[in-house]
C-alpha cells in the first residue's frame, strides 16, 4: 500500500449556530485541513497519528459551536522524504482544495511548503518542524510556526545545565536543517552562558540507528555535557547507546536538547531519569490538560497526547475561530487573510494557555522546564516529569528582532 495517498476524514456541522456569521451559514465549499505527518519513521510517536488526532478532537469542538462550518480533514505519510512531502502538498493545494496543511515534521519541507503556500495564498501552520529558520530567514506571510522551535527548546536546558557545572558541550547532530539549527542555536546559549563548545559528530538523516562512532567520539572529547541535536527515534537510541557505553556513570551529562514525552517512553525511566528537557505542554499539569489527555487517550487507548498533538489542538481551534470570523469564502479564497486575522487576535486554550501570533508568524506561549522522574517517583503510567520552573512567552523564544526576518522588519 502506497503510504502516501491520503487518508479522508471528514468532521462537519450539523444546524446553523444563531450566532455564525451570514456567510458561513450560506457555506458550499467544506474548508480542508491536511496533515502532513509522519507516520511510521523516528517521528512517528510524537506526530504521526496523533497529529491527526489532535486535529480531529479540535474540530469536533468547534462543530459544537458552529455546527453548520463544513470541515473535511485529510492526512498523508511525507516518508521524511522533502520531495514527498512537497509533491504531496501540490496535489492537495492544486487539485484537492486544501486550504491548511499543518504539521509537517521535517524542517527542509516546511520551508518549501512555506514558500508553495506563499505563491498559491494558501496557509500552513508548523507544529511538527522545528528549524526556527521556519520564521527566521524562511519567514512568511503565508506561514505560522505553534509548538516550539530549535532556539525554544534547548534555551533554558543549556542555561540549566551551565549554571551547575556543565560548562564545556559536545554534539552529536542529526546531518540536515533541523539538526544543524538545533545545534547551531544550542551552541549560542552554551557560549552566552561562558561556556566552551568542543565539537561535534554528524549523523547521516535519515536511516542512522548505530551512534557508536559519534559516541566514541564525544566521550574521548572530555566534554562534561553531550548534547545531541536530533529528535524522536534518533535521541532514543542515542540515549539507550550512551547508557549501554556508561558515559553517565563516567562522569559525563547528556541533553536531549529536543526531547519529548513519547521520546522518554522509548527511552524508559531507568536510562532518562534526572534528564532536563523543555516542552510546552504535559498532559498531567492542569485539569485542563488532564481532560484533553482522556478524550485522546479514547482514541488511541493506552497513549498521551505530546505536545505536537496538543499543538495541532491548539492552532486548528485557532485558525477555525479566524476563518468564522472572516467567512469561509474569503477563507478558502485568501490564507494570508486568515493570518492576518490570527495574528490580531491572542491565542487562548486550555493546553497551552495565553499567547499570540507574532508578525513573523512565530506562535509565542509559556514553556516549562522539566526533569524526568526516576521509576520510584513515577505514580502511574505515563507519569514522566517533575515541572522545575515555568518560562515566560516574552522569554521563552527567539526576539523578533534576533530572526533575520525580512518580512517582519518590513
Amino acid at each position: 500500500m502506497n503510504r502516501t495517498i491520503p487518508r479522508r476524514h471528514v468532521l462537519a456541522g450539523g444546524l446553523a449556530a444563531a450566532a455564525l456569521p451570514r456567510v458561513a451559514r450560506a457555506q458550499t465549499k467544506p474548508i480542508r485541513i491536511g496533515v502532513l505527518t509522519d507516520m511510521v519513521g523516528v517521528y512517528a510517536a510524537n506526530t504521526g497519528e496523533g497529529s491527526v488526532n489532535g486535529a480531529r478532537l479540535a474540530i469536533e469542538d468547534f462543530a459544537k459551536l458552529h455546527p453548520n462550518l463544513k470541515v473535511e480533514l485529510v492526512s498523508a505519510d511525507l516518508q521524511l522524504k522533502p520531495d514527498v512531502a512537497v509533491g504531496i502538498a501540490g496535489d492537495w493545494l492544486d487539485n484537492q482544495g486544501v486550504d491548511l496543511i499543518t504539521d509537517v515534521p521535517l524542517s527542509s519541507a516546511a520551508f518549501a511548503i512555506g514558500d508553495m503556500v506563499k505563491a498559491k495564498d494558501k496557509m500552513a501552520i508548523f507544529t511538527g518542524g522545528a528549524s526556527a529558520d521556519i520564521t527566521g530567514a524562511h519567514c512568511g506571510p503565508n506561514h505560522l510556526h505553534w509548538v516550539y522551535d530549535t532556539w525554544s527548546m534547548p534555551h533554558a536546558v543549556v542555561d540549566a545545565t551551565v549554571k551547575e557545572g556543565g560548562d564545556t558541550w559536545y554534539f552529536i547532530t542529526a546531518d540536515y536543517a533541523f539538526g544543524h539549527a538545533l545545534e547551531s542555536d544550542a551552541a549560542s546559549f552554551v557560549t552566552a552562558a561562558k561556556g566552551k563548545v568542543l565539537g561535534q559528530a554528524l549523523a547521516p538523516f535519515p536511516g542512522t540507528t548505530d551512534f557508536s562512532s559519534q559516541l566514541v567520539q564525544a566521550r574521548a572529547s572530555g566534554a562534561k555535557v553531550i548534547g545531541f541535536a536530533n529528535g524522536g527515534g534518533d535521541t532514543v537510541n542515542c540515549i539507550k547507546q550512551a547508557a549501554e557505553f556508561g558515559i553517565q556513570k563516567g562522569g559525563q551529562k547528556i541533553a536531549g536538547l529536543l526531547f519529548l514525552i513519547h521520546d522518554v517512553h522509548g527511552v524508559g525511566l531507568n536510562s532518562a531519569q534526572g534528564v532536563l528537557l523543555t516542552e510546552p505542554f504535559y498532559w498531567n499539569l492542569n485539569p485542563g490538560t488532564r481532560d484533553f489527555a482522556r478524550r485522546f487517550a479514547r482514541l488511541m487507548p493506552g497513549n498521551v497526547p505530546g505536545s505536537v498533538h496538543a499543538g495541532q489542538y491548539s492552532a486548528v481551534m485557532h485558525y477555525l475561530k479566524a476563518v468564522v470570523a472572516v467567512g469561509p469564502e474569503k477563507a478558502k479564497a485568501s490564507g494570508r487573510a486568515v493570518i492576518e486575522h490570527m495574528k490580531a487576535t491572542p491565542t487562548d486554550d486550555p493546553l497551552f494557555g495565553k499567547g499570540a501570533v507574532r508578525k513573523d508568524g512565530r506562535v509565542i506561549h509559556d514553556m516549562h522546564l522539566f526533569e524526568v522522574k526516576s521509576p520510584e517517583q513515577s505514580k502511574e503510567p505515563w507519569d514522566y516529569y517533575t515541572p522545575k520552573r515555568i518560562v515566560p512567552a516574552a522569554e521563552a523564544f527567539r526576539p523578533i528582532d534576533k530572526g533575520g526576518c525580512a518580512f517582519a522588519q518590513g
